[in-house]
């Protein structure tokens, strides 16, 4: 695949987390809508880091002539990538919690 299109994958995805997280009542408290807006940049975070190590993986695992020509050594890339991939999976699951409506009352 080629640059542009992983460009383009980058911008429907961070288009998509816009459109369905970016929408907060006019009701709401300022709290609420930091709260939103917080969740809102930890899944664009999540996305980006994603993205960019799907893209450090076929450029630089898959690919003949490596990442802007250089040849970085198989276990480097894996491990960059699994290091991006576990850094989207945090900031996924911390930003999906902050999305979710606080609790009024709790059993806890």
């Amino acid at each position: 695949m080629e640059l542009t299109d992983w460009i383009v994958i980058l911008a429907i995805a961070l288009i998509a987390i816009a459109f369905f997280c970016g929408r907060a009542p006019a009701s709401w408290s300022l709290e609420n809508r930091a709260r939103r807006v917080t969740g809102t940049r930890l899944l664009v975070q999540a996305a980006l880091s994603l993205w960019g190590a799907v893209l450090i993986l076929v450029h630089g695992l898959f690919v003949l002539d490596g990442l802007l020509g250089m040849h970085a050594a198989p276990h480097t890339v894996l491990a960059v990538a699994a290091l991006l991939v576990a850094f989207g999976c945090y900031w996924s699951v911390r930003g999906s919690k902050l999305l979710k409506p606080r609790r009024l009352f709790s059993a806890c």
